[in-house]
């Protein structure tokens, strides 16, 4: 019987990781619906590519960093990770690593949401490197590798501030180093839409990001022997829900109009939200939790507007400012049962925990947001010094990062009848 556990319990991890994975998916498709045409084979590809160099770098030094023995500031062990052993219970080294790599690839696509149509391709690979072995470990053994927040009962069950606000703290880095998009902002202080070129695809990149999340917080049950695993789909589903539909009746109330896009994040949002408390609270906790996430995210987009941050796909939003707030829940809704019964943290303000646990996610939010920014914008910075800049020339961004930087567009048939209907405009104008 204990054998057949198991192997269930290694079978639904690897599961797992597979949901996750498949996530990448979805954001290709939802970063290059939420941009134009000109960049979409660039996007893609670099999504790809991107994730190559950082399941490398992960296996090399990010997984030992994370997990290996060391202090409580950094894991020193168990570099170039490879081990075929099959433990008598629990997860093989194997399966646990592969279920890892994923959260590790997500954090890093999220970040690179902040450098959208405007870096150099050099910009990316380079930044792969680092973000994959010195920005997203760090912050993950803090949590989830025994170090200093984890010895604080942080609670965090699968990643709002690990994995989400991570990667937003590096892609506000970005965009504030790269500066907004040409053509975002005029001389007035206003601002224009740069729509996406393809909201179906935008919106099939969210489906496939809502069912990767079954994946990514059920899986993080590490099991299946009492079927807890289920309580946490049940949570997401309810939040992922409660955060459509609020963002979608708060863009209406604000403008007359139910905003697809907004309503999309709003989903996404939810689903951020739900991710650091998925395993603590109960469901009328999620709806709530997916509720508020919902409405913050729309409002967190217009004031990033204000601020004149160009955020692309609204990756500051949904997974920074909503990060912060799925963290910070659980020092509202923890239950005891599923907190200090369990030696995890403390119980939420609302179930008599007092202030402690609020404390403690807070806590964890000023220092990995901090630690992900500041060092994010250091290694920009510098890479911006010795590159020559991190953006393309003006010429490139208009022309499009798909032919600048990879020579051939993602829409090939397409782009080319427009610059054929360019052309034929110009000629009329020169001999009218």
């Amino acid at each position: 019987m204990e054998a057949v556990q198991v192997l269930m319990d290694n079978l639904w991890v690897g599961i797992g990781a597979i949901l996750v994975f498949f996530m990448l998916g979805g954001f290709i498709l939802l970063e290059a619906g939420s941009t134009r045409m000109k960049n979409a084979g660039h996007i893609a590809g670099k999504t790809i590519f991107t994730a190559g160099i950082g399941t490398l770098v992960f296996w090399a030094v990010g997984y030992g960093f994370i997990y290996g023995d060391g202090n409580p500031f950094i894991g020193l062990s168990n570099f170039f990770y490879g081990d075929a052993s099959a433990p008598e219970g629990g997860l093989t080294t194997a399966v646990d690593f592969s279920f890892q790599v994923m959260f590790a690839l997500v954090s890093l696509t999220i970040a690179f949401g902040g450098f959208a149509e405007r870096a150099k391709l050099s910009v990316y690979v380079i930044f792969a490197i680092l973000f994959s072995a010195f920005i997203y470990p760090v912050v993950a053994h803090w949590i989830w590798g025994g170090g200093w927040l984890a010895e604080h009962g942080k609670q965090d069950f699968a990643g709002s501030t690990v994995v989400h606000l991570t990667g937003a703290m590096a892609a506000l880095a970005a965009t504030m180093i790269l500066k907004p998009r040409i053509g975002k902002y005029n001389k007035d202080g206003s601002s224009n839409v740069l729509a996406g070129h393809n909201q179906v695809y935008t919106t099939l990149g969210v489906l496939i990001l809502w069912v990767g999340w079954f994946g990514f917080n059920g899986a993080s049950t590490f099991g299946v022997a009492d079927g807890f695993f289920g309580y946490v789909i049940l949570n997401t589903q309810l939040a992922a829900g409660a955060g459509a539909v609020a963002a979608m009746f708060t863009a209406w109330a604000k403008t007359g109009k139910a905003d697809v896009p907004t309503t999309l994040n709003g989903a996404l949002a939810g689903l951020v939200a739900i991710t650091a408390s998925c395993g603590f609270v109960a469901p009328w906790a999620a709806v709530v939790i997916g509720l508020i996430g919902g409405i913050m995210v729309v409002f967190s987009m217009q004031l990033f507007e204000k601020l004149k941050i160009d955020d692309p796909i609204a990756a500051l939003s949904v997974h920074g400012t909503v990060g912060v707030w799925g963290t910070l829940s659980n020092g509202l809704f923890a239950l005891p049962a599923l907190s200090t019964d369990i030696d995890w943290g403390q119980a939420g303000l609302f179930y008599g925990g007092g202030w402690e646990q609020l404390g403690v996610q807070a806590l964890g939010v000023v220092a990995s947001g901090a630690y992900a920014f500041v060092i994010s914008f250091i290694i920009l910075k510098i890479m911006d010094k010795v590159m020559g800049g991190l953006r393309v020339s003006e010429e490139e961004e208009i022309m499009g990062l798909d032919m600048s930087e990879h020579g051939s567009y993602g829409y090939p048939e397409q782009m080319a009848l427009e610059e054929a209907k360019l052309t034929t405009a110009a000629t009329k104008e020169k001999f009218s």
